[in-house]
């Protein structure tokens, strides 16, 4: 697939297209409304057009991406309503039935990344987005709608189970790979390992897709 790119977008890599295949086993995918939060490119975005969505809604907090993300569905006739802004930009519209999201999750010296850094730079344990979004998230599904979120094993998926847990959601992982660091760990190697968040000799990461489901109405039978 021909991607388009403005300078700064990050770049669709292995996390990217991990969130792009897990989406596909989403029931509520088909003409449901699908937001695709940290949308960069839009390649997820695209993903959930062509699997058969209603239609599809991307944010980014980078203008550049949102252009990057228009010009790949316009190429390819998908209509997307674009947002400027955070989660709390999508937090104004309608509940959705899917939410996707490829949130940065890099450890960073800096709480927020700037520049081209903006897409993976998530302050020092990679979870300056993941805590809000894992807060967010549960509040922008409809009645059991369903939600993927991508990240990799460094920045504590466990914590993430446990505050979309704690958030009323159903939660879990649904899907694991291993995959080599890319240039950004593998220039903060050395400092990861100084604060025990990799091992000394680690040059390779385990990413995870969770999946989050609001379900809100008790089955049949079961307390409220």
């Amino acid at each position: 697939m021909m991607i388009l790119r403005a300078p700064g977008v990050y770049r669709p890599q292995a996390d990217t297209w991990m969130l792009a295949d897990a989406l596909r086993a989403v029931p509520h995918l088909r003409n449901g409304r699908v937001l695709e939060l940290c949308a960069g490119t839009g390649v997820v975005t695209l993903a959930a057009a062509k699997a058969g969505a209603a239609s599809v809604t991307a944010v980014d907090l980078s203008r550049r991406a949102l252009a990057s993300t228009w010009l790949n569905c316009r190429l390819r006739g998908v209509a997307v309503q674009l947002l400027h802004g955070d989660f709390s930009a999508a937090a104004r519209l309608p509940r959705f039935d899917v939410v996707l999201a490829n949130p940065p999750y890099v450890p960073a010296e800096r709480e927020v990344g700037r520049g081209r850094a903006l897409a993976w730079d998530a302050g020092p344990t990679g979870r300056s987005v993941l805590d809000r979004l894992c807060a967010t998230l549960p509040d922008l599904l409809t009645d059991n709608g369903v939600g993927l979120i991508v990240h990799s094993a460094i920045s504590d998926p466990d914590r993430s189970l446990d505050q979309l847990r704690a958030g009323g959601a159903e939660a879990q992982v649904v899907a694991v790979d291993k995959v080599p660091f890319g240039p950004v760990l593998r220039s903060r190697a050395r400092r990861l390992a100084a604060r025990g968040l990799i091992t000394k000799d680690q040059r390779d990461e385990e990413l995870v897709v969770i999946r989050v489901e609001r379900n809100c109405c008790p089955a049949v039978g079961e307390p409220a």
